[in-house]
């Protein structure tokens, strides 16, 4: 996944900080990083001005982009974020649909969500017509 940023190496920074990735690649304009634990996982971040941005969108800050993480123990995670003074902007829920989630706000106006699967509500799964 490619995202634009300001500071590509700040933004790649703060992945590297916060969620375990490494930089592979860094051209100043382009930053690459890659989760060791995962290697189909990459961040691509891309200066948002840079020529090989899509001229549609080149300059322009993101919104509306969300980044998902799925981990083993999400109440952990947010403890340990939390900890590390990230700004939570979705407190930790337990959704009836089978989630548990947080929100902390991210480099460049991205989203960060880390959740976990949990069992859902089966009152919730009746009334969307999901019981089985």
């Amino acid at each position: 996944m490619a995202v634009a940023a300001e500071e590509p190496a700040v933004s790649a920074a703060w992945f590297t900080k916060h969620f375990g990735f490494k930089v592979g690649i860094d051209l100043g304009w382009y930053v690459n990083t890659q989760h060791p634990d995962h290697s189909n996982l990459s961040l691509d971040f891309v200066h948002s001005g840079h020529e090989s941005w899509p001229a549609a969108t080149r300059g322009k800050t993101v919104v509306g982009t969300l980044l998902a993480f799925l981990v083993a123990d999400v109440d952990a995670e947010f403890e340990r974020l939390r900890a590390m003074g990230l700004d939570v902007v979705m407190p930790l829920v337990t959704e009836p649909w089978g989630q548990r989630r947080f929100q902390v706000a991210g480099p460049d106006g991205l989203l960060v969500e880390v959740l976990q699967m949990v069992a859902p509500d089966p009152r919730w799964l009746a009334d969307n017509g999901m019981a089985g």
